[in-house]
This record gives structure tokens, C-alpha cells and sequence, in this order.
């Protein structure tokens, strides 16, 4: 009796640590969503967070749990897992958010926690357990979604500006302050359907591995549906402001029109993937879809420099946060 009752503490603790992670989630990516529209000023910080953290949460009613599942059942063997993989994950991705949202570099919390699964299984039980398929999909997203944004972007800006050639700068700068605000609701969607969702499929798959949940099941329970979508929602209305200068100012200078491109064309991308059940970053889209339309104002409006920082961050985010996992999976041996 005393067993499965410390049993039930270690799941319900790791259940609030998934769900932490989620609301740092939430916090580090809240840049994502708000950073165009405030550097614009379409909306002040205070009203794009709250704007932002309502989409996030009506995503619940928007998309299916394809990402979820994702993360649940295709990334790794279910039966390998047990707390202390999921304990390994959970402190591998925390810990490379962390740092990255101390230094202000715009990483990917998605391949955090990607990489911290990854990790903490092949502690336990080798490469061999991890799903190819899964892995390999997430991994080509890396360079797809970003490149997608980008072509998104630009070609979204394209259009545009020859739409609108004949028009007064007055005139389009007033249209697009308005249109920003729908773009931006758009992006929100997309990041709170595909965000929120890797929470929820790790808490899933936490508990097909402690036996509260059936492998077999189709949908994990609505209470870790409606957990994490509000904790992400919470989170983003908190805010990661280190981040917002990097992604508003640092990389390009954006006018209202070039905000709607970037988030539609980064809001697109979004749908995209999120469809097709892929976990990709919103970090690494609204990046792509940023440069996408700085480049084709002219290639020197484009800080390459910082973005190429950034890609830096990309590339150690997973191995980065695996090595944690791997590390965490030991100590927690170690603890209980």
C-alpha cells in the first residue's frame, strides 16, 4: 500500500513538472507570438500578452491531437519508458529553456523536450528504442519549418507590396495595423495547437507507462487536455521579454505590413504541420518567416549575424538537452 502510494506521488509530481515545463513553455515562446505586433506597435506589451494567451487556449477547440499523439507513441517505444525517463526529459528541457531564456536566444522548447526523450531513453535502453520514423520527421522539420516560413514569408510579402503598389504609405500602414491583429490572433492559434500538445503527449505517455492509461487509448484524458492548453495560456500572458527585442528588433525591422506577412506566413506553417501531427518549433517558423520578408526588402536589411547565432542554438538545442536527460535519468536512479 505504502509503495503505490509513493508511486502516485512520483507520477502527480511529475505530472506538475510536465505541466511547469509547459507554462515555461508558454513564458520562452511568448516572444513568438507578441514580438512583431509589439515591435510594430500595433498592440502595447501588456494587451498583445493577454491577446496572445486567449488564442493559445481557444486552440483547444481548433485541432486535433495529432502532435500529441506525436510525441505519446512516435518518438520512442512506449514500454521502455518509466518515471525516470520522464523525469530525465522533463529537467533536460527545463534546464536548456532556462539558459537560453537567461541569455535571450529564441531556442526551440519543442526539441528541448524532444531531445530530453531522447536522451533519457537511450540512457536506459540504447538508440534502439527510439522510434526512426518519428525522430527523423522531427529532425527534418528543424530545417522545413524555418524554410517554409521564410518562403511563406517573403512570397507573402511579395504579393503584397504588388497589390498595394499604388497605394499611399499612409494609407497601407492604417489597413495593415488592423490586418496585424488578425495575423497575429492566427499565429497565436498555431502556437498554442502545436505547444500545447507536446505537453500533453508526454503527460500521455507518462501515464501509458505507470498504468493510468491504456496504450491502446485514442485520446489521452480531458483533464491533461485542458491543463495544458491553460498553462501555456498562462504562461505566454506572463511573457518571455528578454526574447521580444531579439525577435521584434534585432533581426529586422518590421513595419505593420511586414508583421502580417511574417505571422501569416509563420501562422501558415503552423496549420501545416500541425495537421500532419509534427512537432515543429514556433521559434524556428516565426524566425524563417521574419527574415523571409527582410530579405526581400534587400539581403543587408537582414542581420545575418544574430540569425546565425540563433541557428547556432537550434543545432545544440537537441543534443544539448539530451545530454541533460541523460545525466538527470542517472541522478534520478539515484533519488527513488
Amino acid at each position: 500500500m505504502e509503495t503505490m502510494q509513493t508511486a502516485l506521488w512520483i507520477v502527480a509530481l511529475l505530472v506538475a513538472l510536465a505541466i511547469l515545463f509547459d507554462f515555461m513553455n508558454g513564458f520562452h515562446d511568448a516572444a513568438n507570438s507578441i514580438a512583431t505586433v509589439v515591435s510594430t506597435g500595433v498592440l502595447k506589451p501588456a494587451q498583445a500578452v493577454v491577446f496572445a494567451a486567449f488564442f493559445n487556449f481557444v486552440a483547444i477547440f481548433v485541432f486535433h491531437l495529432s502532435v500529441a499523439a506525436t510525441i505519446g507513441k512516435g518518438i520512442v517505444d512506449p514500454g521502455v519508458v518509466d518515471t525516470h525517463v520522464i523525469f530525465g526529459a522533463l529537467v533536460g528541457a527545463i534546464t536548456w529553456n532556462v539558459i537560453t531564456w537567461y541569455y535571450g536566444i529564441p531556442s526551440s522548447s519543442s526539441h528541448a523536450l524532444i531531445g530530453g526523450i531522447v536522451g533519457a531513453v537511450i540512457a536506459k535502453a540504447g538508440a534502439g528504442a527510439l522510434v526512426a520514423s518519428g525522430i527523423l520527421k522531427t529532425v527534418a522539420f528543424i530545417f522545413v519549418s524555418p524554410l517554409l516560413g521564410f518562403l511563406l514569408g517573403s512570397v507573402m510579402m511579395v504579393v503584397v507590396a504588388w497589390t498595394f503598389r499604388r497605394a499611399r504609405p499612409s494609407r497601407i500602414d492604417k489597413w495593415f495595423r488592423r490586418l496585424q491583429l488578425v495575423s497575429a490572433g492566427a499565429y497565436s492559434l498555431g502556437h498554442g495547437g502545436n505547444d500545447a500538445q507536446k505537453t500533453i503527449g508526454i503527460i500521455w505517455l507518462l501515464l501509458i507507462a505507470t498504468g493510468y492509461a491504456s496504450a491502446s487509448d485514442t485520446t489521452p484524458p480531458l483533464w491533461t487536455i485542458i491543463s495544458c492548453y491553460a498553462a501555456i495560456g498562462l504562461g505566454t500572458m506572463f511573457g518571455g521579454w528578454r526574447i521580444v527585442k531579439t525577435m521584434g528588433q534585432k533581426i529586422t525591422k518590421l513595419k505593420p505590413v511586414g508583421g502580417f506577412c511574417a505571422e501569416t506566413g509563420g501562422a501558415m506553417t503552423l496549420f501545416i504541420a500541425t495537421a500532419l501531427g509534427i512537432p515543429v518549433s514556433t521559434t524556428h517558423t516565426i524566425t524563417g518567416a521574419i527574415v523571409g520578408v527582410g530579405s526581400t526588402q534587400r539581403a543587408s536589411a537582414v542581420r545575418w549575424g544574430v540569425a546565425g547565432n540563433i541557428i547556432w542554438a537550434w543545432i545544440l538545442t537537441i543534443p544539448a538537452s539530451a545530454f541533460v536527460a541523460a545525466v538527470a535519468y542517472w541522478i534520478s536512479l539515484q533519488l527513488y
